[in-house]
């Protein structure tokens, strides 16, 4: 049966032909692209026709420059993303202290504070620390994101939605406090990240705290995660294309991921270009990890994942593997983290260090 939900040309899509004009920015020759016109999120290029995906981009890319490979600067990754993760959990468990009413707060706690990689929060720390913030502009931000994406985990483990019984390791949160618990819980986290950053934002100017917040709220809502979602969901069992795939992942998975990006780099005081320039790289990594999340779905177990390994397969999900087979998924995620690195080129390469390993981090994780 054929996939019968119309998706439009999304307006975040990370490139478009050059017959829109108005408002539309050129990039340098050296950049990859030049060729193309990008559009800025907060421009509302609503149903753009023929435009290229973004695999159709990379592929176009590849041939204009096949043997280009970045080579990445010497850095102390493994040191620096457990001194940033231990710095996100402590801001976290300071954010959502054990208060009245208290099962609600525990249940708010017992998934936030799980574990996990913090992928989100410490790309948020790197682009700020990239375009010369520090880290302390950035933490409140850095903390919503977490907040957001567990309340996602907690809501898509939900038995009306994944119905997952494993998350991080451990029981997911409906299991331990209940279905009514759970959506409240998330509910609760989704407000609190946006009464964070306006709270608790120092030395940022409010116009940058309100821009960010802007970014945030339009990767979360029914043009960003919660699409991505609805689209997926109503795609299982139906046959469903990579240009669809690709919809779907872009908003449920790389939206977010794209924002910790893109809002780090807006509160550490980012000047358009450079705000442009790593929204690009964004936007490929946050495939990235949909792409490589797919591909670990059905080659590790759950107990290597720390999740329920399969569950894709099991409710007949559209994922990489099964559109495009296993070794052309890997492929795909190579193709794309090689294009993340070249987009930080114009950027200082110490700086850029942690932003050019966790793209690879992204590609090489086996959880």
């Amino acid at each position: 049966m054929a996939f019968s939900t119309t998706i439009p040309g999304y307006e975040s899509s990370i490139l478009v032909k050059t017959s829109l004009s108005a408002g539309l920015r050129n990039y340098s020759p050296k950049a990859p692209y030049g060729h193309l016109r990008y559009v800025p999120l907060k421009i509302q290029a609503t149903h753009v026709a023929n435009y290229p995906s973004l695999m159709q981009a990379i592929q176009a890319q590849e041939l204009l420059n096949k043997s280009q490979k970045t080579s990445l600067p010497a850095f102390q990754f493994k040191e620096y993303m457990a001194m940033k993760a231990e710095q996100v959990n402590k801001a976290l468990d300071e954010a959502v202290p054990l208060k009245h009413p208290v099962e609600i707060h525990e249940a708010m706690r017992y998934s936030l504070l799980a574990g996990g990689k913090r992928v989100r929060p410490i790309l948020c720390i790197a682009s700020c620390e990239l375009v010369g913030g520090l880290e302390a502009q950035a933490m409140p931000m850095a903390c919503a994101l977490e907040m957001i994406h567990t309340m996602s985990l907690m809501h898509d483990d939900l038995p009306c939605m994944d119905n997952d019984d494993l998350r991080r390791g451990k029981p997911t949160n409906h299991k331990m406090f209940g279905e009514e618990t759970a959506i409240l819980a998330g509910d609760a986290l989704l407000s609190l990240a946006f009464e964070h950053v306006a709270r608790e934002t120092k030395n940022v100017s409010p116009d940058r705290v309100v821009q960010a917040i802007a970014e945030l709220g339009s990767a979360v809502g029914s043009e960003g995660l919660v699409a991505g979602q609805i689209v997926d969901i109503k795609s299982e069992g139906k046959e469903v294309s990579l240009s669809e795939l690709e919809y779907i992942h872009v908003h449920k998975t790389a939206k977010l991921l794209e924002a910790a990006v893109v809002c780090g780099a807006i509160l550490g005081g980012a000047d358009v270009a450079s705000v442009e320039s790593v929204r690009k790289y964004a936007r490929c990594i946050g495939l990235l990890f949909q792409v490589v999340d797919d591909i670990l779905d059905v080659t590790k177990s759950s107990e290597e994942l720390g999740k329920t390994a399969g569950k894709d397969l099991a409710s007949d999900k559209a994922t990489y593997p099964k559109l495009m087979g296993i070794d052309e998924a890997k492929k795909f995620a190579g193709k794309l983290v090689n294009q993340a690195n070249q987009e930080l080129a114009d950027f200082d390469s110490l700086k850029a260090a942690p932003l050019y390993h966790l793209a690879n981090y992204i590609a090489s994780r086996q959880n």
